[in-house]
């Protein structure tokens, strides 16, 4: 007889305004034992001293966070000028020091480069693998290394608004995998400054932006009232990018036993012209409820990913 999970049947999502000096892990405890989850997860890790968009991912929406993974971001962050650090972030050791203090109009004449798909060197304090390794340990122990660049894409950059001198505000939006502090690094170098990062937060993960998220005080208020149910968002919300079928309850029952369907032609043409970049996946919905991800091939769905909700 298979054991009982402990905690309760949650399924959804929660888009946390995670707070300054929390770390992600740590973000997903705290709101797994405020919903008492059965299990939870997070789309994208958010540094500890970074703020804003975390989604957290509850019950049937973890099976939703690979869908997550590659998902756009957008981050606004202040440079500070004069100081470059190891980390390159405020919390770092200084490395260099200069008087240069690039001016909004050298700052966004510079910001082009950084657009499109570029190359990229991960900061040594990153959570790229080196021989098995994190590189932030290896960087943390004194361990000499050389990160390979790699491919990032920015869709946007652009300054919004510089409160003084020694400060500007930067909002970027880009593919997976880039780096802020490494904009940063290379715009200063670029501008022959030294910098870094003194304040970042992210505003958006694909679907999940500022105005969806809700932060942990206000999370422990809606605990006391019973009312969490109010702020969780749907399973489906992380597969917003993929197109959605209304089945019959007939064929949602056998999707949820992970049998195919056979489409009519009208759902076939209907999806073909809905889908886009050679992907197959299709949100199989039962009224408002998800049922399963499914490929399309040959004029049928067949099962992916089957989803328990109550």
């Amino acid at each position: 007889m298979a054991r009982r999970k402990k905690g309760e049947i949650v399924n959804g999502w929660i888009c946390l305004d995670k707070p300054y000096d929390f770390g992600s892990t740590q973000a997903v405890g705290k709101v797994r034992w405020l919903f008492k989850a059965q299990k939870a997860g997070h789309a994208g890790t958010l540094d500890p001293l970074a703020t804003g968009v975390l989604p957290i991912a509850l019950g049937e929406a973890t099976k939703t966070v690979p869908f997550m993974m590659d998902a756009d971001k957008a981050y606004r962050f202040t440079v500070e000028w004069g100081r470059s650090t190891t980390t390159l972030d405020r919390e770092g050791e200084t490395t260099a020091t200069s008087d240069v203090r690039p001016t909004r109009e050298q700052v966004e004449a510079a910001l082009p480069a950084f657009v499109g798909e570029i190359q990229q060197i991960p900061p040594d304090y990153s959570a790229v693998k080196v021989d098995g390794e994190r590189a932030y340990d290896l960087a943390r122990a004194g361990t000499a290394m050389e990160l390979k660049p790699r491919a990032v894409t920015i869709h946007s950059a652009r300054v919004s608004a510089v409160p003084d001198a020694d400060h500007i505000e930067i909002e970027v939006e880009c593919g997976k995998g880039t780096y802020v502090r490494a904009i940063v690094r290379d715009l200063a170098e670029a501008l022959g400054a030294c910098a870094h990062v003194s304040q970042l937060r992210r505003t958006r993960v694909g679907p999940f932006g500022e105005d969806r998220a809700i932060t942990l005080e206000n999370l422990e208020n809606l605990s006391h009232k019973a009312a969490l149910p109010e702020v969780l968002l749907p399973v489906e919300t992380a597969l917003d990018d993929i197109p959605a079928l209304a089945v019959t309850a007939e064929d949602a029952f056998r999707l949820a036993q992970g049998r195919p369907i056979v489409l009519v032609p009208r759902q076939v043409e209907t999806l073909k012209a809905r889908l886009t970049g050679g992907s197959r996946l299709v949100s199989a919905m039962d009224g408002t409820r998800l049922v399963a991800l499914a490929e399309m091939r040959a004029g049928r769905l067949n099962p992916v990913r089957v989803f328990i909700q109550a």
